[in-house]
């Protein structure tokens, strides 16, 4: 028999689960967000490996041997796929294909121009006049094949044969036994980098809009007539918890018995599994960790809110962590033993986003790990502590959002 305080504490979570659990909605959600996610990773990146430049340039060149050169690695390179036309160098070209590229019925990006080295320097000068700024994909081809172009051109000159010289550009493989297919396993630890910011995100909101609906029925009335506001908001953060981690449980099931690597079948490397146990125990943990962390804030929110148009004024509270987050995804990719990752993934609002992707790319030491959980721990303590005590004034203010003096005041209440 549970005491009576765990037991309205069960029941209010009871209820919060099963609400959630048996709505189509939940089903829906369980099958379509990791097919989708997964669907936009691995063919996002599938994508990109295949897609090539098919932009129509025109290249102006002092020396016609080696603008025939680039023309040919443009037009049937492996990355790209151009049409290019070979032009004279003289003013007058330039002034006509000023004139095609502000031509907007044209499909003309631009032209490079090959001018001679200048300063000593014994390669040529080159110039590419574009259309749009933002025309990556077509400037990353020209600095590829312009290079190829040039140390073909050397390796040549020093007599080695076609056959030569393609054995030594043609792209280096590495093979690594132990661990597969790296680009894959980094895809999967990006699958459950974006994975875990949308469900901590998610449910984190759960919690807010569970407490709003309730408040806007006014049910909390007769509810705490009977149960007191701790029991309550500790019932409301186990039982949407609870559902997150019956679709995250789902969810990592499935990767673990699927996980003979989707993304070595799209790269045609082996059967190496690209999630592990030890990965989905951490995502687990992590996704634990910080949905107490952020529903605590969001319980917090949704008591000082009467309506979900409130509620989304102060949603960057629980935004702004994990948008931080993202941003310093690239520097733990480029370097995730860094004095800075290091830091940053201990930060306790972000540790369950960044260390858990570090522990994916790579092996954090354990000391660090734990830490993260300690700290963790002592500010998820901390963050109920306020969160309760704004809890069990604000479920009862209507009408009005409280200014920061009144919140202040709540916290002195015993």
């Amino acid at each position: 028999m549970l005491p009576h305080s765990l037991n309205n504490v069960w029941l209010i979570a009871r209820r919060e689960y099963l609400e959630r659990v048996r709505t189509k909605a939940f089903l829906i959600a369980t099958v379509l967000i990791p097919v989708l996610l997964g669907g936009l990773v691995f063919g996002g990146g599938y994508m990109a490996q295949r897609t090539k430049s098919s932009a129509h340039i025109a290249i102006l060149s002092y020396d016609p041997a080696f603008a025939g050169d680039l023309k040919r690695e443009l037009e049937g390179g492996k990355d790209s796929d151009m049409q290019v036309d070979l032009e004279p160098l003289d003013d007058a070209t330039r002034a006509r294909l000023n004139a095609e590229i502000k031509d907007t019925t044209k499909h003309f990006a631009g032209y490079l121009q090959v001018l001679p080295p200048a300063g000593g320097s014994v390669r040529p000068r080159f110039i590419y006049t574009a259309r749009s700024a933002s025309d990556i994909g077509t400037d990353t081809a020209l600095k590829v094949s312009i290079k190829t172009v040039l140390t073909r051109e050397r390796l040549s000159g020093r007599g080695l044969g076609a056959s030569e010289i393609e054995a030594l550009l043609a792209p280096v493989e590495i093979e690594n036994p132990e661990t597969g297919d790296t680009t894959a396993a980094f895809f999967a630890a990006y699958v459950f980098f974006i994975l875990m910011y949308m469900v901590i995100m998610l449910y984190g909101m759960n919690t807010a809009r569970s407490i709003i609906e309730e408040k806007s029925s006014r049910i909390f009335e007769v509810l705490l007539s009977t149960i007191k506001p701790d029991e309550m908001l500790a019932g409301k953060i186990l039982g949407v918890g609870a559902v997150g981690l019956t679709q995250v449980g789902v969810w990592m099931l499935a990767a673990l018995i699927l996980g003979v690597n989707f993304a070595g079948a799209i790269t045609g490397t082996g059967g190496h599994a690209i999630v592990s146990a030890t990965q989905i125990a951490f995502f687990i943990a992590y996704f634990i960790f910080g949905f107490l962390l952020y529903s605590s804030i969001a319980a917090a929110l949704g008591a000082m809110t009467n309506s979900e148009q409130e509620l989304q004024q102060l949603n960057m509270f629980l935004v702004i962590p994990l948008v931080f987050c993202m941003f310093m995804l690239l520097t733990i990719i480029k370097s995730p033993d860094s004095a800075l990752s290091r830091f940053v993934s201990l930060i306790p609002f972000c540790s369950p986003l960044l260390m858990n992707f570090r522990i994916s790319i790579g092996a954090p030491q354990p000391w660090e790990i734990w830490l993260s959980f300690i700290l963790m721990s002592l500010t998820i303590l901390a963050i109920l502590w306020v969160s309760s005590r704004i809890y069990r004034v604000g479920i009862l203010m209507y009408g009005k959002k409280p200014n920061l003096p009144e919140i202040l005041r709540w916290l002195k209440y015993s």
